[in-house]
């Protein structure tokens, strides 16, 4: 092994370090001295450099570091959601912590995220970014937290904003992913519809790709869905008083207080569509 290829292994094995502090969830003054420090980086073809807060957070989330996040997104806030290194990311324009928080189920943290989301102004649209072209088509973090059945993560992006009107590359809605995997299989039958429902209530204008489809098959279609919401979904009825109900009331809510706006509102518990668990572990983060 010549001397620059045993410097090299060096130094992968010292930015594994870093990986595996996270990963062990070490104290959070240990981490930001390890972060900031250029032995624990390590990069092919490139300077020596510290981890940036954007790619400490997607470790955090990875392993669920929640004191570490709250940390990182407290104290640097847009430097901790902004794009991360090639090696992490390679599409600029989206939004890889929230995927991540979604794709690895990290409630709490997918929280801390929209809180600082909604905090700084040049993160508005954050929410509603495409995924990354080569890896995810255009996918939204709503479109994968339908595609994951993310139950709970899907009504708390939809309340904090995000639109359930989004196209991926291939022109699908998150209404659309959530029908074709009712289509494809019967299996976690109830978590996908908790998602359909969830979409429902903050789409009064129902718009999405399969209308078609649903069309051509009303036989099978009304199996999947029920009559009632099938002939809902083509046109042929309007929405139910209730579905109707519940869509003026959430439109009435503040995204950036979602879900503590939810949970004060002076209806039955059993009417509020956020499980009673979530809204007891969303309580205990907060970005200050």
């Amino acid at each position: 092994m010549t001397p620059a290829e045993d410097e090299c292994k060096q130094r992968q094995l010292l930015s594994f370090l870093f990986y595996q502090a996270v990963r062990d969830h070490k104290p959070v003054w240990m981490l930001e001295d390890m972060r900031t420090m250029e032995t624990f980086h390590w990069e092919e073809n490139a300077t020596q450099r510290s981890y940036t807060p954007s790619e400490a957070l997607l470790y955090a989330i990875v392993h669920d570091h929640q004191a570490y996040a709250q940390y990182l997104l407290s104290h640097f806030s847009d430097g901790a959601l902004a794009t991360p290194g090639e090696r992490f990311c390679c599409c600029p324009s989206s939004a890889p912590h929230l995927a991540m928080a979604v794709r690895y189920d990290r409630r709490d943290i997918l929280t801390l995220i929209l809180q600082v989301a909604h905090r700084l102004p040049a993160l508005r649209s954050y929410m509603n970014r495409s995924g990354c072209f080569h890896a995810e088509d255009g996918k939204t973090p709503l479109h994968l937290a339908c595609e994951l059945l993310r139950s709970e993560a899907v009504l708390l992006l939809l309340g904090s904003g995000a639109s359930p009107q989004a196209r991926d590359h291939n022109g699908m809605t998150p209404l659309d992913v959530i029908l074709e995997q009712l289509w494809d299989s019967k299996v976690n039958t109830g978590a996908k519809k908790l998602c359909l429902d969830s979409l429902l209530m903050f789409m009064p204008e129902v718009r999405f790709k399969m209308k078609s489809s649903l069309e051509k098959d009303p036989q099978c279609w009304s199996k999947v869905l029920g009559e009632e919401k099938f002939n809902y979904l083509i046109g042929k009825l309007p929405a139910p008083l209730f579905l109707i109900a519940m869509q003026r009331i959430l439109s009435q809510l503040p995204p950036e207080q979602f879900p503590n706006s939810l949970d004060k509102l002076p209806i039955p518990a059993a009417l509020k569509p956020l499980p009673q668990a979530f809204k007891q572990q969303h309580s205990r983060y907060t970005v200050a």
